[in-house]
C-alpha cells in the first residue's frame, strides 16, 4: 500500500499552481494513485514504470527542462539510476542505503510521512515563492 501525507498533497498541489512542473514515476500501478495525483493537479504520472530513466526523458523533453535543474525524491533501487541523471537527487529518511548514499540531501521524514512536503517548502521558500500571495490558503 502506497500513502500519501495530506501535507505532501498540500504541497504538491500548491507547487503546480505556483509554475513548477511536477511528475510522478512509480512502479506502482493502482487507480487510486493515479486518482489521488491527478485530484491534485499532477498531469505526468508514469505508472508501472519499469525503466525510469525513459519515463524522465520524456518529462525532459515535455518541457525542455534539463535534467540539472530537477529535484527527484526516490526511495529504493529502482530510483538509482534516474537519481544519478538528476541535479537534486534526495530521498526520505527510510530510503535504501545506496539512495541514501547519492542524494544530496536526505529529509528526517520518512517515505509517506511528509517527505515531499519537507523538500517542496524548502524549495519554495528558498526561491520566496512559499505563501507568497493568496494561493497559499486554499486548495
Amino acid at each position: 500500500m502506497r500513502m500519501v501525507n495530506i501535507k505532501d498533497g498540500y504541497a504538491i498541489q500548491y507547487a503546480i499552481k505556483k509554475g513548477y512542473h511536477v511528475a510522478i514515476i512509480t512502479g506502482g500501478n493502482t487507480n487510486a494513485v493515479r486518482l489521488r495525483f491527478e485530484r491534485l493537479g499532477v498531469e505526468d504520472i508514469y505508472m508501472a514504470s519499469s525503466t525510469k530513466t525513459n519515463d524522465l526523458t520524456d518529462f525532459l523533453k515535455k518541457y525542455s527542462l534539463s535534467a540539472e535543474n530537477i529535484l527527484y525524491m526516490g526511495d529504493d533501487i529502482p530510483d538509482y539510476q534516474v537519481m544519478l541523471r538528476t541535479g537534486i537527487p534526495t530521498c526520505p529518511q527510510d530510503a535504501a542505503p545506496e539512495i541514501k548514499a547519492i542524494s544530496v540531501y536526505i529529509s528526517p521524514l520518512k517515505g509517506g510521512e511528509g517527505c515531499a512536503r519537507d523538500v517542496m517548502e524548502q524549495v519554495m521558500k528558498a526561491q520566496e515563492k512559499w505563501m507568497d500571495d493568496n494561493t497559499a490558503f486554499g486548495w
